[in-house]
């Protein structure tokens, strides 16, 4: 319940910060025309829309090798330590067993 709390005046801020972006009307905008389909970028033609695929295709492949190139690293780091606390014979009472 605190967290609700807590979230409550970010999600306001919010709705009221994006409301007038919903709510706001294009100068000179005829229902009855059909939507050009431009965005922020410019128009949306095959060309763009065809790169931005390419582009999506080859961002995930990249992120899962470079995340798991930092998981290989790290992975090596944990066993040189554990390799060295042992050759220091750390916690040698606990080795024996019984």
């Amino acid at each position: 319940m605190k967290r609700a709390f807590t979230l409550l005046p970010a999600g306001l801020l919010a709705f009221l910060l994006l409301a007038p972006v919903a709510v706001a009307e294009e100068v000179g905008y005829d229902p009855m025309e059909p939507l050009s389909g431009e965005g922020l970028y410019g128009k949306a033609d095959d060309q763009v829309v065809t790169n931005a695929g390419f582009l999506v295709i080859a961002l995930f492949p990249t992120v899962i090798l470079l995340m798991s190139l930092l998981q290989w690293r790290l992975d090596k780091r944990k066993e040189r330590r554990k390799a060295a606390k042992k050759a220091l014979g750390g916690e040698a009472r606990w080795q024996s067993g019984w």
